[in-house]
């Protein structure tokens, strides 16, 4: 391994030496080139987790809408749109991303519309009010959303053909961790410059900064050495196809199974935002701030820590993250029957840190699961197929904690904490990769 660009000799910390022993999986090419493949995929994943902050519907989206005076029945479909929206189209986009032999332009393209979404969405913001502002906000996320899946077929492509197993799950842990000192960072901003009322235009500039995030992103990303694989010529799998292979691949399905069951760490959240909004905490940019600074300390915490723990054992680490997460929630439950506790506002930021910190394990785990237990496009399918399976699951499980939030927002946390429980189970089930057994 030589790495005679400073670049390169700075993200070659990323590795040990002993792991050169996987750079024989890699194509020839490229295995001069893994510390700086590694330091530019953590540099445009940080970025563009920045931009992700900046459209987070748990947060900020939610307090954009409120600010453009849109109904607030649209508010509900921020999440489902955004996360559903970057998985069900991924098993039909497939079979044009296998003829590519060369999988990083798709990234590339993914991050450039998603930078044109986002400054739709600030205009919308600055132009609109109402009920036009909400749906043209939710248009320009759905097109953001569908972009965020081109994105996501090919970084787990582009990770497995440029880093060798067993790094790979620092390369996403310290892409979590410079995401992590943005939030800080503008979570800072909000507390310590925001109002208790916000203007449009404060939102439509920070929009717009998201979106120059995204280009930066762009700009690194398409400098990555990828060796260019056999482009597949062939059509893929339909919807078919793809239930075929959760039908015959029993290690496949039962991920698919956990990994539904891990979101728990995704889908409570909101409710204790909601939580805290109701208990009337400070509802303007500056009430803002702690939860954005909370997702920012997690990254910082969780991303170098699960890293190193996915790399050893990313089957392990989703078990954390379920467990953890169901556990924090009913702790969180049972302190809300605690008046005195109930009244400080530190609960929720805290709450809420402590459940981003178990997302990141989440993503990190089940992320690097996926990219070790395939080779080649096996691996492209298998990111695809279950991101679709999972944006139908998605579906189904905000519906029914949306219903079950209508009886109560503590009934919706409790049957979430109770499927992260089941959750570890399932991921306890999972054989372990190739990368752990070395």
């Amino acid at each position: 391994m030589t790495t005679s660009h400073p670049f390169d000799r700075a993200f070659s910390r990323l590795l040990d030496e002993d792991e050169e022993h996987g750079y024989r999986d890699l194509p020839e090419e490229v295995r001069d080139e893994v510390p700086g493949n590694a330091g530019k995929q953590v540099l445009a994943q940080s970025l563009q987790k920045v931009g992700d902050l900046i459209v987070d519907p748990k947060t900020v989206l939610s307090w954009l809408m409120a600010a453009v005076g849109a109904p607030a029945g649209l508010v509900g479909l921020l999440v489902p749109i955004r996360e559903a929206g970057s998985m069900l189209p991924q098993a039909a986009l497939v079979p044009y991303v296998r003829r590519l032999a060369v999988r990083k332009w798709v990234w590339v393209a993914g991050g450039l519309l998603q930078a044109v979404a986002v400054v739709a969405m600030a205009l919308a913001t600055a132009s609109l009010q109402g009920l036009a502002a909400g749906v043209a906000i939710l248009a320009a996320l759905a097109v953001l959303a569908v972009a965020r899946s081109l994105s996501s077929i090919a970084s787990k492509d582009v990770l497995g053909r440029t880093v060798p197993k067993g790094a790979r799950g620092r390369v996403n842990g310290w892409a979590t961790i410079g995401g992590g000192v943005a939030a800080i960072t503008v979570g800072l901003a909000m507390r310590g410059f925001g109002g208790q009322q916000t203007g449009t235009a404060t939102f439509a500039w920070l929009l717009l900064g998201g979106a120059v995030a995204w280009l930066l992103a762009v700009l690194v990303y398409a400098r990555v050495v990828e060796a260019p694989g056999v482009a597949d010529g062939a059509q893929g799998r339909a919807a078919g196809g793809a239930l075929r292979l959760l039908r015959s691949d029993a290690t496949f399905r039962r991920f698919v199974v956990a990994r539904a069951l891990l979101l728990v760490s995704a889908l409570t959240p909101p409710f204790v935002v909601a939580l805290a909004t109701a208990s009337g905490a400070d509802t303007g940019l500056r009430g803002l701030g702690p939860f954005v600074i909370s997702s920012g300390i997690a990254a910082l915490i969780g991303g170098q820590v699960w890293g190193r723990m996915a790399d050893r054992s990313s089957r392990r680490v989703m078990m954390l993250a379920a467990g953890g997460a169901s556990a924090i929630v009913l702790a969180f439950l049972a302190l809300l029957r605690v008046e005195a506790v109930a009244e400080l506002e530190w609960l929720y930021a805290g709450t809420y840190l402590l459940l981003a910190l178990a997302h990141h394990g989440a993503r990190i785990g089940r992320k690097t699961y996926v990219v070790d237990i395939a080779e080649g496009d096996r691996r492209t399918e298998y990111v695809a197929v279950s991101n679709s399976a999972m944006g139908v699951l998605l579906l189904a499980a905000g519906a029914v904690s949306a219903a079950a939030a209508t009886v109560g927002v503590e009934l919706a946390l409790a049957l979430l904490a109770a499927l992260g429980l089941t959750g570890v189970l399932v991921s306890r089930s999972l054989p372990e990769t190739d990368a752990t057994r070395r």
